[in-house]
Parts: C-alpha cells; sequence; structure tokens
C-alpha cells in the first residue's frame, strides 16, 4: 500500500468522525468519535514524520483532554436537548449553507492552484523534538502559559461546579 493511498483513507476516517462528532445528538458518541478522530490526526503525524507531535497528540488530547470531556459530559449530565421548532429550519439551512461553502472553498483551491496542493521535496523537520521545544519556550512561550492558566481555571471551574451540587 503507498503513503498517498494511506494518507487518503485515514484523511477520509479523520472527516468522516468530525463529522460524525458535529452532527451526532448523543454527546458520549461524540466524544468516542472524537477520540477517533484524534488517533487518526496522529497517523497523519506519523505519515507526515512528525513523531513527537503524533505522540503529544495521543497523550495530551486522546488521554487527557477526552477524560477531561467525558468528565464534563458526565458532570452536566446531559440529557435530551429540546430545541424550539422554528429555529430547528434556520438551524438546518444554516449548517447546509456553510457546508456548501466549504466544500466549494475547497473546489476553487483545487482547480485554482494545483502548486499548492503538492506535497514539497525537502524533508519535513519540523515535528522533531528539538525544533519543538525551541519554538514552544522561546516563540511561544507567551500563549503556551496561557493556555496552561486557561486549563487551570477550566479545572477550578469544574471543581467549583461539582462542589456546590453536591
Amino acid at each position: 500500500m503507498s503513503l498517498s493511498l494511506l494518507f487518503y483513507c485515514v484523511a477520509a476516517i479523520t472527516i468522516g468522525s468530525a463529522v460524525f462528532v458535529v452532527l451526532n445528538r448523543n454527546a458520549v458518541y461524540s466524544a468516542i468519535a472524537l477520540v477517533l478522530c484524534f488517533f487518526s490526526l496522529a497517523v497523519i503525524y506519523l505519515l507526515l514524520e512528525a513523531y513527537v507531535i503524533a505522540v503529544l497528540e495521543i497523550f495530551i488530547y486522546a488521554g487527557a483532554i477526552m477524560v477531561l470531556f467525558l468528565f464534563v459530559i458526565m458532570l452536566l449530565n446531559l440529557g435530551k436537548e429540546d430545541a424550539l421548532p422554528n429555529l430547528n429550519y434556520l438551524q438546518r439551512a444554516t449548517s447546509l449553507l456553510l457546508v456548501l461553502l466549504f466544500f466549494v472553498g475547497i473546489f476553487i483551491v483545487m482547480i485554482g492552484d494545483q502548486g499548492l496542493l503538492h506535497q514539497p521535496t525537502e524533508q519535513f523537520l519540523a515535528g522533531g523534538i528539538y525544533p519543538l521545544g525551541e519554538a514552544l519556550f522561546s516563540k511561544y512561550l507567551l500563549p503556551f502559559e496561557i493556555a496552561s492558566l486557561l486549563l487551570l481555571v477550566a479545572l477550578i471551574g469544574t471543581v467549583y461546579l461539582a462542589k456546590r451540587k453536591v
């Protein structure tokens, strides 16, 4: 099996699971489909030879973030949502319009410039541990710290909400 065929198969799985996450009404099934999406993204990173990013994708997103999502789903005890009947048609029409705009944009990119879709000939080195660490702790230090503070605030908020209901 060639690598490009494997890439297209994994990309189709990624897109299919992402669509399932958005369109499914059950929050637990959406979370499980999101795990599948994260794993298929890790395979895409492996195909790009970004091994560290692939491992981080599995550890951080498929592991820690999904445990947090499932904790919030169980904490909120989500039941069936009752949407307003007159807004259902508006939501469906808006969703259909956005999906059509997305595919029109993809089509325009595909027919417009063929050079955008080709792989570069040089080896992809950005996924290594040294360039990642250097970029994370020099150029992107402030966004990294802000993200860690936001996660800390979210954790404190969930603990507060859980303690208030007990």
